[in-house]
């Protein structure tokens, strides 16, 4: 399963990138929606995508608007990884199409936990 980490910085997305190659998915990178986007007009489209709110060029807000207006990306899980903590935000991300939102800083078991919820990685024992 492949999932793309779509955040401006370079650090954040080494440390998400971790996270998924060892719960088992194969990942790309992009530094903003636009370039994701741009990627899955390509021909590489994810399974899940990790997306952070505040990025030049598209935000993640926007970006997740644009992949629910693509009707062939419609089966693609979307989750917010941010530091935009506020139940204002979280509940536009959720009304945009946002299945699941995370905080930052972040712990790997939260992540792995989200992505349990949404049936993406098994429960290990």
């Amino acid at each position: 399963m492949l999932a793309m980490v779509i955040d401006d910085s370079r650090a954040m997305r080494a440390i998400l990138r971790r996270i998924v190659t060892e719960l088992g998915f194969e990942c790309t990178e992009a530094g903003d929606g636009q370039e994701a986007l741009d990627k899955m007009r390509a021909g590489e489209v994810p399974e899940l995508c990790l997306v952070d709110w505040n990025m030049p060029v598209l935000d993640g807000l926007s970006f997740i608007q644009a992949v629910r207006a693509t009707a062939e990306w419609r089966n693609i899980t979307l989750m917010m990884v941010t530091t935009e903590g506020e139940q204002a935000q979280i509940v536009r991300a959720l009304a945009a199409g946002a299945h699941e939102y995370v905080i930052k800083p972040f712990t790997p078991d939260a992540i792995e936990e989200k992505l349990q919820l949404l049936g993406l990685v098994g429960v290990r024992a």
